[in-house]
C-alpha cells in the first residue's frame, strides 16, 4: 500500500479520527520525564511533516497554517514517539523539548493549577516571551 495523499501511511491514517475540520488533538510529553508540555493541533499535512523530518509540526487554527514549532522561538521538540489514543482522537507525541514549550516563557503551559479557590501560577517564566518572540 502506498502513502495516502498527505503522505501517512495507511495503517496510521485508518487509526486517526481527524474531525471535521480534519484535526486531531496532539499532547507532546517530555522523553524521559513524562512532563506534559503543551497540547496544540494537527492535521495531515503538519503530521506528516512531522515523521518525515522528525521537527514536530503543528496546525495552527488561530493563523490559518502550519506552526513548525520553536520556528520563531527557537524553542523546537523533536519527535521521540507517536501515540494515538484508543478512540483515535487524541495523539501522544514524546518529544525532546528544546528549551520552553509555552508562548509565556514557561516550560509547559499547564503552569496554573486550581488550589481549591482559585488558579495559581505554579511554573516559572524562565524565558522571556518578548526575547523567544521580539514583541
Amino acid at each position: 500500500m502506498t502513502d495516502s495523499p498527505e503522505g501517512l501511511p495507511p495503517s496510521l491514517e485508518a487509526a486517526i479520527n481527524f474531525d471535521e475540520r480534519g484535526l486531531v488533538a496532539a499532547i507532546a510529553q517530555q522523553q524521559g520525564s513524562g512532563e506534559i508540555l503543551m497540547m496544540a493541533w494537527m492535521n495531515r499535512e503538519s503530521l506528516s511533516e512531522t515523521l518525515k523530518t522528525g521537527q514536530v509540526c503543528y496546525w495552527s487554527r488561530s493563523r490559518g497554517k502550519l506552526w513548525r514549532k520553536g520556528e520563531t522561538s527557537g524553542q523546537t521538540q523533536h519527535l521521540k514517539s507517536l501515540s494515538v489514543d484508543c478512540d483515535g482522537d487524541t495523539l501522544l507525541l514524546t518529544v525532546e523539548q528544546n528549551g520552553v514549550a509555552c508562548h509565556t516563557g514557561r516550560r509547559s503551559c499547564f503552569f496554573r493549577q486550581w488550589n481549591g479557590q482559585k488558579l495559581e501560577d505554579v511554573l516559572p517564566v524562565v524565558q522571556d516571551p518578548e526575547t523567544l518572540y521580539g514583541r
